[in-house]
């Protein structure tokens, strides 16, 4: 496997490890499922996954780094499996990394990155540099 696949390995481990403890895991679980199940069965993958995470939770939890690092290497192995097996499976890993990644600042200007996925926001969703004389909802009386 060529080092571009490797480090796409990587990068997808670290980035997977990183997000199952976060509030949008639920969201890109379902792509992570179908990243991995294109010749396995989904619920296997959906509970290798699940399993991961409970150790993960766990792990931060106790501040057990080595656990953390089992699971990074795991994932990436995964990976490198699912790359060497299906080519096409990298260009799906870059498009789900850009996601994650948040774009590199400009020297001198500082940046926000937000993204809402996996779910329905059932109120305001506001992203803004300033904010003057903002009304949300009915005026008050």
């Amino acid at each position: 496997m060529d080092e571009e696949l490797t480090a796409l390995a990587a990068a997808g481990a670290a980035a997977l490890i990183q997000e199952m403890v976060t509030d949008g895991w639920a969201g890109l679980r379902r792509r992570v499922v179908a990243l991995f199940s294109r010749n396995r069965d989904e619920e296997a993958v959906r509970a290798e996954l699940e399993e991961s995470r409970a150790e993960l939770v766990d792990a931060r939890a106790d501040g057990d780094t080595a656990v953390v690092a089992d699971l990074e290497t795991e994932w990436r192995n995964k990976l490198r499996r699912a790359l060497r097996d299906t080519p096409e499976v990298a260009a799906e890993l870059r498009a789900l990394l850009d996601e994650l990644t948040p774009p590199a600042e400009e020297p001198g200007k500082g940046s926000v990155h937000n993204v809402i996925s996996g779910g329905v926001q059932h109120g305001n969703v506001i992203q803004a540099h300033t904010l003057g004389n903002v009304t949300l909802g009915e005026p008050g009386r």
